[in-house]
């Protein structure tokens, strides 16, 4: 996912700072959401994580300004809000990307499929072409040659 994130956050032009330490911690609260709650859903993991994240970051000596905007963006990461920041857009992607690749290998989507997704879903045009990559979904223009 870091990898990603660090693909998008560069082409989009965000803060690769925010985005590269939010993408590392982003999923950092799922074991004490399961210790808590008995589960792994999303809503736990963004209310476990930020504090983690948050002692993380603190301890590294992180600026106050990255720790709070990293801790705001793993608050929310699965949940987009109306209007979002440059780096919030880079970080769901990279997660996207990663949960469709995962979810791929287990059930696999028709090209289609994914392109809707890709349309509905994705913020940035860097995410979307990583994506169509990653899933091997090649989006060609014919240009008047024959197959």
């Amino acid at each position: 996912m870091a990898r990603y994130a660090e693909q998008i956050v560069k082409a989009e032009r965000g803060d690769p700072a925010v985005v590269i330490s939010a993408a590392y911690l982003h999923d950092i609260g799922i074991k004490e959401a399961e210790r808590k709650y008995q589960s792994t859903a999303a809503r736990y993991q963004e209310e476990e994580g930020p504090p983690i994240a948050r002692e993380i970051l603190e301890r590294l000596g992180a600026r106050a300004e990255l720790t709070e905007e990293v801790c705001d963006l793993i608050a929310h990461h699965h949940h987009p809000r109306e209007e979002e920041t440059l780096n919030f857009k880079c970080l769901y992607d990279a997660d996207l990307i990663v949960n469709l690749e995962e979810n791929g290998k287990e059930h696999p989507l028709e090209p289609e499929k994914v392109e809707g997704i890709l349309e509905r879903s994705f913020f940035t045009d860097t995410g979307k072409s990583l994506a169509r990559e990653a899933l091997g979904i090649n989006k060609q223009v014919n240009m008047g040659e024959t197959p």
